[in-house]
């Protein structure tokens, strides 16, 4: 299969990577210092199973790849509407040809259906912690990766051919692959968990570890899941997670976990607030759900939305 990835940092860094190996046609689309690292010295990517190196085709114009069986969209959720037109380019001229998204929250695949039309869309969640370090590096931390996906729009009562053809070349370049009939039920189910996890970890600045000691945060976690999982039930989508089991896995984490949000708060980088908390208090008041705990979680945090505030405020 032909492959481009946009958004070329570190989720779709090393899942571009894993499928250059394992002798894919892949265009990484980036630009600036990483571009130049990527095209001068390929891609790194250093973690716990060892070091390697890639050499890697990367290219800052759409115009230059050309047509492509599937562009893998991981980007992050603001920068959504500025890749499109990159998208649309890419999928030009390929009649079969898909793109699969792999942002947190549940609003992409709508949005990028909104330029491409529905038909060429798979939804996905991403699962990894990895991270870029230097132009061209990427850095991963623990040995779990993975790609749930499936069909968004239409039939999604069964496994599609095409969701079955994608999951088994995932697979066979060594991407831990999960493909499911509805993968409106995936994104939800991550939500109900990131959600919450990153609304929190974010708002207090602290790690897991000192959260779950604390009664009452872990009644607010489990009281914004339980927000989420009433909103997904008016969208027709039952929630795998419940709150209960919610919490076991927050007991099973590392005591240092913090979410991306908080990391990216700590560097004053911009946040996916909207994805992660606002969309859920705009969807459940045109419900009419009540979310008082996530619509609390996203005023603490929305003001941190574009980075860190000037100090002129």
């Amino acid at each position: 299969m032909r492959f481009s990835i946009v958004g070329s940092g570190a989720v779709g860094g090393y899942f571009g990577a894993k499928l250059v190996q394992a002798g894919h046609e892949v265009t990484f689309l980036a630009r600036g210092a990483h571009l130049e690292a990527l095209r001068q010295r390929g891609l790194e990517i250093r973690g716990p199973a060892g070091d390697v190196r890639v050499p890697v085709r990367a290219e800052s114009d759409p115009a230059r790849v050309g047509p492509v069986d599937v562009v893998m969209l991981a980007v992050k959720t603001y920068d959504i509407a500025g890749a499109l037109p990159t998208v649309k380019a890419l999928l030009a001229g390929g009649d079969k040809a898909v793109v699969l998204t792999l942002q947190n929250g549940v609003d992409s695949p709508d949005e990028v259906a909104s330029a491409v039309g529905q038909e060429a869309v798979l939804g996905g969640s991403a699962y990894i912690s990895v991270a870029i370090t230097a132009p061209g590096v990427l850095t991963q931390t623990g040995m779990h990766h993975r790609i749930t996906f499936g069909e968004f729009f239409g039939d999604t009562t069964r496994i599609s051919p095409r969701v079955g053809a994608l999951r088994d070349t995932l697979a066979s370049a060594g991407i831990h692959t999960d493909a499911v009939p509805d993968a409106r039920v995936s994104l939800w189910d991550k939500l109900v968990f990131l959600g919450p996890f990153a609304g929190l970890t974010g708002s207090t600045r602290l790690p897991i570890g000192l959260l779950r000691t604390c009664q009452p945060a872990l009644d607010t976690y489990t009281a914004a899941a339980s927000e989420i999982i009433r909103v997904a039930a008016t969208e027709g989508v039952t929630v795998l997670r419940n709150p209960e089991s919610l919490v076991r896995e927050l007991q099973g984490l590392p005591p240092q976990t913090r979410a991306s949000l908080l990391v990216d708060l700590e560097q004053g980088k911009r946040l996916e607030v909207e994805a992660l908390m606002g969309s859920v208090v705009r969807r459940g008041r045109a419900a009419g759900v009540p979310t008082p705990v996530m619509a609390t979680l996203y005023g603490v945090l929305a003001p941190y939305a574009s980075g860190r505030p000037s100090a002129s405020w």
